[in-house]
């Protein structure tokens, strides 16, 4: 990641009169001085902005700024990360179609899948993502894109992008992959085949819990004139490779109205601005975190990839350059002993949240994944006992500090 692209770029509109920040254009709609102007600009014979809805010149500052980190063709910034990974498969899917999809996704990505794009005919082959032969047995002459994350959440497990962009590309479908827990200072997924990038700019991109946000990264890299979508490929003919962004634009992107609000995108983009240096100190503080409960006794068992004895170390230094992320989960052995810990915080809060400036903690079996079955729990890599943890900016010591006086507690309470 450039941190001159992320401070800087993005900012070349030239609407702006030199201000030091993007402003924030806070409007509902645009005013054109004639009505063929405006005629133009729905027709596309002019650049212009005339409703929020579609585009709005702080959001555009915005997905300059992501399209050029990410060194992609374009991208699209959405009300949530919910809305950008909806659109991605509203915009590709359709009945009868096949997503390849990890098992160990965020609990709405399940949801999406499981509940509601199965009531419209779409199926999913829930795999372990880690497990590269796995992800090509389940690829069918139906399937229409694979699905991972870049590390699951809260399974931990770390796939093979690499890998999986081979599988994807001999199947002729675009690779679309989820990098909220490893923002572009992180991860450049262009580099290891990603078609598609999506995110919940409300986690560390926006850094501190202000504003809820998503976004759809284009790379590049897929051919959307030769792939199974029909209707994509009249706008291939038109844009090339912005086909799939331009057709979300004009059609499942306005028709939704899943626009990002113009201050959410001037926050996300102050965001940007800090991410890698965030980042660098988020990883920092988890391994370190990661470490003292691996080795404290009243602890059953942690996962983080960033660990030399995780399973996935090796891909973390070959796909993040070292960097295990910001979360961590970890058990104490009963979900009454978690529910200890918890309560027993004081200085981590017990939110849903990840990518906050403030460590968090939460219960995900209760909360994230409380109406899903055990089966579904336990693929997912969620246990009663299992506490999630995002790392925030705190002082270490403090953190470690918090965590061990809670421990003592959990091992007073549970003697």
């Amino acid at each position: 990641m450039n941190l001159t692209d992320a401070i800087h770029g993005g900012s070349n509109d030239p609407g702006h009169w030199g201000p030091s920040v993007v402003p924030i254009y806070q409007t509902a709609s645009f005013s054109q001085a004639t009505a063929q102007e405006l005629a133009d600009v729905f027709a596309g014979r002019k650049s212009a902005y005339a409703y929020s809805r579609s585009s709005n010149p702080t959001t555009g500052a915005l997905e300059r700024r992501l399209t050029q980190l990410e060194q992609g063709v374009g991208s699209i910034a959405m009300a949530s990360g919910m809305a950008a990974i909806s659109a991605v498969m509203l915009g590709l899917l359709k009945a009868g179609d096949e997503v390849v999809a990890s098992q160990g996704l965020f609990g709405g990505s399940l949801t999406l899948l499981t509940k509601t794009l199965s009531r419209f005919g779409v199926c999913t082959r829930f795999v372990d993502a880690s497990d590269t032969d796995a992800v090509t047995q389940a690829v069918t002459d139906r399937t229409r894109l694979i699905f991972v994350e870049t590390i699951g959440n809260p399974k931990m497990d770390v796939p093979d992008i690499k890998a999986l962009a081979r599988i994807a590309r001999d199947a002729g479908v675009p690779l679309v992959v989820d990098s909220t827990v490893t923002p572009p200072c992180m991860f450049k997924g262009i580099d290891l085949g990603a078609d598609l990038l999506v995110y919940s700019t409300t986690k560390f991109i926006n850094g501190h819990g202000t504003a809820i946000g998503g976004a759809i990264v284009d790379t590049g890299r897929y051919d959307w004139s030769a792939g199974p979508f029909e209707h994509i490929v009249p706008w291939a003919e038109k844009v090339g490779p912005l086909a799939f962004l331009a057709y979300l634009r004009n059609a499942t992107y306005r028709d939704l109205g899943s626009a990002a609000a113009p201050f959410n995108s001037f926050l996300m983009s102050q965001g940007l601005e800090t991410l890698c240096m965030r980042m660098a100190r988020h990883c920092e503080q988890a391994l370190r975190l990661a470490k003292f409960l691996e080795a404290h006794e009243t602890v059953s068992w942690v996962h983080y990839p960033g660990l030399s004895q995780s399973p996935f170390h090796e891909r973390v230094q070959q796909q993040f350059g070292g960097h295990g992320g910001a979360l961590l989960t970890f058990g104490l052995g009963s979900k009454a002993r978690a529910y200890t810990f918890i309560d027993a915080v004081t200085l981590a809060l017990n939110q849903t949240n990840i990518g906050d400036a403030k460590t968090l903690v939460i219960h995900p079996a209760s909360t994230i994944y409380h109406d899903f079955t055990g089966v579904q729990q336990q693929d997912a890599g969620v246990t009663e006992d299992l506490i999630r943890v995002s790392v925030g900016l705190e002082e270490y010591q403090d953190i470690e500090g918090d965590f061990r006086q809670a421990l003592q507690r959990v091992k007073e309470v549970h003697a």
